[in-house]
């Protein structure tokens, strides 16, 4: 292929599952060989379901999706799907092949050299659910490599990934020379290779194609938010004190009240000129995590914990007591055992580890599975609250940008990003005396995270927190800190 050549190209594609849910509406643009874009939008706008386009899985309901002949397109996904969980790392592997690859052990040893996780122990024959979440994050990066895509598609590749990881895949990008396509929420991460951006607006179904890396995007996309912003302050002014005159001359009668009719005519000329600033730009509402009331002395004890190390599991000492108010880091590599002390915490089983009685335990898992996936999210919601209350669980949902239809949603059906958030309604309506959260800026919309941040900044009950996100930890009060590898 000539290096200008266009692998890929959209024409007035429009998709959308059934009438009342579209996601693209009439969508151009042109993916060039050796680009490497970032796709932005909203969460739920269609950015998963653009990449089913890309690569065939799904077509279009109207338009044309134009491939370079013989081109092969390779994407990694989100996650790892239940199914291929209890497959070893090789049978894994060849489900990514339409026939049977005879030599398929040097290939994986390829690959896993390409995306760090290169190992002591040969790998093949693990299965893959005992992979950490960081490493199985690799493992599908892996996947889509091994196929020698000339365009390859990836969705959230960082979730998981501790700092060396996104450090090495940084570079393995910078360096790759086929097509790339990223959905990320990581600006320093897209910035450091990406040329330009397909972003989709969750409210007119358009992509806009620009130009740029991400932080010219967020910037050009900001810059005209805040214009349109100050425009529109500006008119409500106006057109607020015009009403005001216009109601006093239409009282006077007589020739006033022909000037009262033309100055609402010009109020109704002014409020034609606001600008619909675009809905898609909206971010959840500021929020409190409500503590448990009566909640006193030591509400989580820490004295000892088991780590993964490469000869196996190893125990380790601790101190650490945890009362109402205090925050605690816990730190280490991906594959060391974090997820796992979590959840042993979180279900109650963690040897070593003591929860004062009658503490309720708020518990926010990187791969959501505390939420059942068939139940709807106003089920869902309701069944945390104790004390039914409909207008309130509305109020909550509302908040964080769950209205409409989506309350009536099985939770299976939403994309990751609204699962995310209806991780934090269930928190807001739980009230948790113990907050443990693992990975919690995955999936969430980049507008999102401050607001995020500052909850959990002023969360008053005892906190365990594991993220990789350095600005985003930066932003939340940390009063200890715990280093699995230390």
């Amino acid at each position: 292929m000539a290096r200008d050549e266009s692998i890929i190209r959209f024409e007035e594609v429009s998709f959308g599952y059934g009438h009342n849910k579209p996601i693209l509406d009439e969508v151009s643009f042109t993916l060039r060989r050796g680009m490497k874009m970032a796709v932005m939008g909203q969460n739920g706008a269609g950015k998963s379901t653009l990449f089913s386009l890309i690569t065939g899985e799904k077509e279009p309901v109207d338009g044309e999706i134009t491939r370079a002949h013989g081109m092969k397109v390779a994407i990694a996904h989100q996650v790892i799907p239940r199914e291929k969980m209890e497959l070893s790392v090789r049978d894994f592997f060849q489900t990514f092949f339409d026939k049977k690859v005879y030599d398929i052990d040097p290939k994986i040893d390829d690959v896993l050299e390409v995306v760090n996780l290169k190992h002591h122990e040969k790998l093949h024959d693990r299965t893959v659910k005992s992979f950490s979440g960081g490493q199985q994050a690799r493992l599908l990066l892996a996947s889509a490599l091994i196929q020698e895509p000339d365009l390859l598609l990836l969705d959230e590749p960082t979730n998981n990934l501790d700092k060396a990881g996104i450090e090495h895949l940084t570079q393995f990008l910078k360096d790759y020379d086929k097509t790339v396509v990223v959905i990320s929420h990581e600006a320093e991460f897209l910035n450091a290779f990406t040329t330009g951006v397909l972003y989709l607006d969750v409210y007119t179904h358009k992509i806009e194609q620009y130009a740029g890396n991400y932080h010219d995007v967020q910037r050009d996309i900001l810059a005209r938010i805040e214009k349109e912003n100050r425009k529109n302050a500006q008119l409500a002014k106006k057109i607020q004190e015009n009403k005001d005159k216009a109601n006093f001359f239409s009282h006077k009668g007589g020739k006033m009240r022909l000037v009262a009719k033309r100055m609402r005519d010009e109020i109704e000329e002014m409020e034609e000129d606001v600008v619909d600033v675009r809905k898609e730009d909206k971010t959840i509402r500021p929020f409190v995590i409500p503590v448990q009331e009566g909640l006193s002395g030591v509400v989580l004890s820490l004295d000892s914990y088991t780590i993964q190390t490469p000869k196996g599991p190893k125990e380790k000492k601790a101190s650490v007591a945890l009362r109402k108010n205090n925050h605690l880091l816990l730190r280490g590599p991906n594959g060391i055992g974090k997820t796992t002390l979590l959840e042993s915490i979180a279900r109650g089983v963690a040897e070593g580890t003591t929860i004062a009685e009658g503490v309720k335990v708020g518990y926010y898992r990187q791969d959501f599975s505390t939420l059942d996936f068939n139940a709807t999210v106003f089920d869902a919601l309701e069944s945390v609250m104790g004390q039914p209350d409909e207008q309130k669980l509305r109020r909550v949902a509302a908040s964080f940008l769950i209205t409409g239809d989506v309350i009536h949603t099985k939770i299976g059906s939403l994309s990751e990003g609204q699962k995310g958030l209806v991780a934090f309604a269930s928190l807001v309506l739980e009230r948790p005396g113990l907050l443990i959260l693992d990975e919690p800026t995955n999936h969430i919309n980049f507008r999102h995270l401050p607001v995020i941040a500052k909850a959990l900044d002023q969360y008053e009950g005892a906190m365990v927190l594991v993220s990789h996100v350095g600005d985003f930890v930066e932003q939340i009060r940390i009063d200890d800190v715990l280093d699995l590898e230390k």
